[in-house]
């Protein structure tokens, strides 16, 4: 600290001319910083260059890097200072920026060079034409201002019709074809006898805007009439999906379970959806009136098709007893809405099967009034009050036990309520024990879950009952709210400034850093300076000249010394007459002056 305070007036002085200071001349784009008055311009007074200074000036360079983009960002620049790559004072034609084009590694810059991109030269992208930042365009070397979307550089083909992330269809091979694209992944994907037609075929190329344009976005699909022509006239259903497939026209047995039969008012189910078509309709009638031959049967109208069996004793509603599955099937369990119950089934409940709880009868009245009704208490009356379990549903769904309904504000009406670290702390670290989930009588203190770290190092009387939180937060273990005040060394000036660790520092045997037995005498922290020379009894007292706010001396009279400053010498700096000598070894500033006679300073 001296070495720099007295560097002040020596520069003031003017004892040193100009070539004693630079090193050298500046590069070109520098050369408008020479001269002493522009130093601090990139230079702190008395250490090297300012990364900070750098980047006030190369603003463009901070905005990428504050964005973590850029080369400036990567793990190969990341930590460095400016001057170690782009140092100056080498002369007006000096290259402040230097680097091999052929073998830099452009994955550091973000973006990684693949396909074509690999063999064109550099300059094919980084030309002024292609940076948008038009304060960076008028530097027409600059490296910087490159964007990764593809058409930042490339014209847009689709003319804004499609997506701008071209490399979901190409590569960068190659413009054509696009390798990435999937069909399959569309709107329409291709199946049968399209995925052998051409793409062109539906695709037409057109001229738009004066260009070439392929047509890929706003193509008619949402019907086969879209392309085809329609041989039944309008006479069936639109979407000729429902009885044909992409393989061919000609054969609509593959219709059976695609045709949406409900639309004419006879829904097949079971057995009926196994049909073919032909097995109900004549399927040779023309077009125009193909099945149309059994319009007007109801379906519950069976024996329109089948037999009846039982010849009229039972009616003819057969659906009362039988479904599509089978005329031997008489319960329809399978499809018994449950939902007309006082107990509707959800979630996990729908995958269980009837006879789990239905053990007799069907019918047979069943107690569902809470989950305990069916469900073992897995907490072993852990939640139990007055002799009442509350039921399951108040912290569970039927979804399943994993996971609780129970929230941080549920947790902050009990007798621990969570904060800082503690919110984002897993349930399991705390209710976790011996293989299952506990909530009772797993403790409240500190030192219930974490180790005392201070044990036999901090006195009692500062933390009773090891109570942790006397001195730290729950925010984290480094964060302390300790009262330095209460002890024999309260904290004062830059003391309070200080992390707890400048003392307290970790050692063999304390890990964690001492607590008892510090010395308190500022020679067992700070270094001695002058070198003994007001040492008393073989101590050096720094209080009796310096506070705690730093190390100027406020307490220090110089007229209670054997040499009153007067006149003259009471306006002359310190350093004029203590000068810096060499003690045991070292260099410090001589205070102690044994003679002080005029003709021992003044010739």
């Amino acid at each position: 600290m001296l070495h720099r305070w007295l560097f002040v007036p020596l520069l003031a002085a003017g004892g040193f001319a100009w070539g004693q200071l630079s090193p050298g001349d500046l590069s070109k784009a520098h050369a408008h910083l020479e001269g002493v008055a522009n130093c601090t311009k990139c230079h702190v007074l008395g250490e090297k260059v300012s990364n900070d200074k750098c980047l006030s000036c190369h603003k463009e360079i901070k905005r990428l890097t504050d964005k973590r983009r850029g080369y400036h960002a990567s793990k190969e620049v990341k930590g460095k200072e400016c001057a170690s790559c782009h140092s100056d004072h080498h002369g007006r034609n000096f290259q402040l920026i230097r680097f091999e084009e052929k073998t830099f590694d452009h994955r550091l810059a973000g973006y990684e060079l693949t396909g074509a991109h690999k063999r064109i030269d550099c300059r094919e992208c980084h030309k002024s034409d292609l940076v948008k930042d038009p304060e960076l365009r008028k530097d027409r070397d600059t490296w910087l201002g490159m964007e990764k979307e593809c058409l930042s550089c490339h014209e847009d083909f689709h003319q804004k019709t499609l997506p701008d992330d071209c490399a979901k269809c190409h590569d960068t091979e190659k413009f054509r074809p696009a390798p990435r694209f999937d069909h399959q992944r569309t709107v329409y994907p291709l199946v049968g006898k399209h995925l052998q037609v051409d793409c062109a075929a539906c695709h037409k190329t057109e001229q738009r805007n004066g260009r070439e344009f392929q047509r890929f976005k706003g193509v008619a699909f949402a019907n086969c009439s879209s392309c085809h022509d329609d041989p039944h006239r309008n006479a069936l259903m639109k979407d000729c999906k429902d009885c044909h497939t992409e393989q061919t026209f000609g054969n609509v047995r593959h219709a059976v379970g695609r045709y949406d039969h409900q639309a004419t008012g006879f829904p097949l189910k079971g057995k009926h959806r196994k049909l073919d078509c032909a097995a109900c309709h004549d399927t040779g009638l023309p077009p125009a009136t193909v099945l149309k031959d059994r319009k007007g049967i109801a379906a519950s109208d069976c024996v329109q098709c089948h037999k009846d069996h039982h010849e009229g004793r039972y009616g003819t509603a057969c659906a009362n007893c039988h479904n599509e599955e089978s005329f031997q099937v008489t319960a329809v369990i399978k499809d018994f809405d449950h939902d007309r119950t006082d107990f509707p089934l959800l979630g996990k409940h729908r995958a269980v099967d009837c006879r789990k709880c239905h053990e007799e009868s069907y019918t047979k009245p069943l107690a569902h009034n809470t989950c305990a009704s069916c469900h073992d208490d897995y907490h072993r009356g852990e939640f139990r009050k007055d002799g009442e379990t509350p039921d399951c549903a108040l912290c569970h769904t039927v979804d399943g036990f994993q996971g609780s309904l129970f929230t941080f504000d549920d947790h902050a009406k009990t007798k621990f309520p969570l904060d800082g670290a503690h919110v984002a702390t897993p349930c399991l670290e705390c209710h976790w024990k011996e293989d299952r989930w506990t909530f009772r009588n797993i403790g409240q203190r500190c030192a219930d879950c974490h180790e005392d770290v201070h044990q036999g190092q901090i006195p009692e009387k500062y933390y009773p009952g090891q109570r942790c939180e006397n001195c730290h937060l729950t925010d984290r273990w480094t964060s302390s709210r300790f009262d330095h005040g209460q002890t024999r060394f309260p904290l004062e000036g830059a003391h309070k400034k200080q992390d707890c660790r400048a003392c307290h520092k970790p050692e063999a045997g304390f890990p964690y850093g001492r607590f008892v037995s510090l010395a308190m005498e500022c020679a067992s922290c700070h270094e001695d300076s002058h070198d003994g020379q007001f040492a008393a009894n073989g101590t050096t007292d720094c209080r009796r000249c310096h506070g705690t706010e730093g190390w100027p001396i406020p307490r220090f009279d110089h007229d209670k010394t054997a040499f009153r400053l007067e006149g003259r010498h009471a306006e002359i700096a310190c350093a004029d007459c203590h000068k810096e000598v060499e003690r045991n070894g070292k260099k410090t500033v001589l205070y102690k002056i044994e003679r002080f006679e005029c003709a021992d300073c003044h010739k």
